[in-house]
């Protein structure tokens, strides 16, 4: 059993809903409380803690601001898995990202690859012995991923196979699945990973550049490298563009475009 034992109220609140929202059977009780025989973890504040030193149970000291992340510990220590947190990524322009604790997938997120290194940073940090295993595809995206992060163990996987199966009503889903598959396979340790894009993932890039363009005019082929290796957003390359930054030079479809002087 899951035992909350705080007289910190916002962490009280905070750990309580985390646990009723995913189902789980605790309970509360009183600091100065003898703890129930079936307990196995007790959740509770930093003040509190010493109070636990003595007890034959796992004690997880929370953060007010963090009970999500209290809520998983309880539970990956109640499964006897370590704590160990495994970070599945599906790449993409919207990766999937699974966050597992041993057996367990204790969160879900599929977010912008501009804003996804932040959430993969956040969900490690303090985490024990963390990993983080990246699918191969989306060649450029995992690149990027690969090489933005820093301070974590980051495994590149090979990913064939890992894309699920949607049936009616699991619209969406299949990244974040696809990334639940990836965190349960074994990679290769790598540190950076240099891809030379290809002309057709360089076209992509000016396509991309050229819909997000307020004047409906591509990037040239020197930024869209820049872009491909990480170094600028579609964003920022548009505005360098538009200053003149880039190599000056137009590409085919972008003058197919432009309007007759």
């Amino acid at each position: 059993m899951i035992v909350v034992a705080t007289s910190d109220f916002e962490l009280y609140h905070g750990v309580v809903n985390e646990l009723r929202d995913r189902g789980v059977t605790f309970t509360t009780i009183e600091v100065d409380e003898d703890l129930p025989d079936a307990t196995a973890v007790v959740v509770t504040g930093e003040d509190d803690a010493d109070v636990f030193d003595d007890e034959p149970v796992t004690t997880i000291v929370a953060e007010p601001d963090a009970p999500r992340r209290a809520a998983e510990q309880a539970l990956a220590a109640l499964r006897g898995e370590g704590g160990r947190t495994i970070i599945g990524v599906d790449p993409g322009r919207r990766p999937g990202i699974a966050v597992c604790a041993g057996e367990m997938v204790v969160a879900g997120f599929q977010v912008p690859i501009g804003d996804a290194i932040d959430v993969i940073q956040r969900e490690v940090a303090d985490a024990t012995d963390p990993v983080v295993r990246i699918g191969d595809g989306s060649r450029l995206e995992s690149a990027k991923l690969v090489n933005e992060l820093e301070d974590v163990r980051v495994e590149l996987v090979d990913e064939t196979g890992t894309t699920p199966y949607l049936g009616t009503g699991a619209r969406g889903m299949g990244d974040v699945l696809a990334a639940v598959n990836i965190a349960r396979i074994e990679g290769d340790v790598v540190e950076n990973r240099e891809i030379e894009p290809t002309a057709g993932e360089l076209q992509v890039i000016k396509d991309r550049s050229r819909e997000q363009s307020e004047t409906n005019r591509a990037i040239d082929e020197v930024l869209a490298r820049r872009v491909a290796a990480g170094e600028l957003t579609v964003e920022e390359a548009l505005a360098q563009h538009r200053n003149g930054s880039g190599d000056g030079v137009a590409d085919d479809a972008e003058r197919d475009d432009s309007p007759p002087s």
